[in-house]
């Protein structure tokens, strides 16, 4: 296991077949690389490329065809937004409206300070 996130390597590998598929570098009906060369990429054993290549099995992004490999069936369906992007997004969407509501009022101050101040200069003659 990785010591920083405690993931399996075979999930980290999975996780970068995923986004390889996802950005097209593995595009749908092309194959994976091989078991052999999943080892070779990532210095693992054949049971940790293959629990990789497992994982997006189970997940129906991949189907095995015996004798001809690993093909891509469809992509990654996309990532549900974590609590925290919500919350942070409907603060952010929160400021947003306060800044809007406060620009509108300050440009309404304004234009009502330029107009006193021309007809000040008008009264003045100037």
């Amino acid at each position: 296991m990785s010591g920083a996130t405690r993931r399996a390597r075979y999930q980290h590998i999975a996780d970068e077949l995923r986004a390889k598929i996802s950005n097209g570098t593995y595009p749908l009906d092309t194959p994976l690389p091989s078991t052999g060369q999943l080892m070779d990429t990532y210095d693992v054993s054949m049971t940790v490329a293959r629990a990789a290549v497992k994982e997006l099995q189970v997940e129906g992004l991949v189907e095995g065809h015996p004798g001809k490999g690993v093909y891509v069936l469809r992509e990654p369906a996309p990532a549900e937004p974590s609590p925290e992007y919500v919350q942070l997004t409907r603060e952010i969407d929160s400021l947003r409206k306060v800044m809007e509501k406060t620009l509108s009022e300050l440009d309404k101050r304004v234009s009502e300070l330029e107009q006193a101040a021309r007809r000040e200069d008008h009264q003045q003659g100037r």
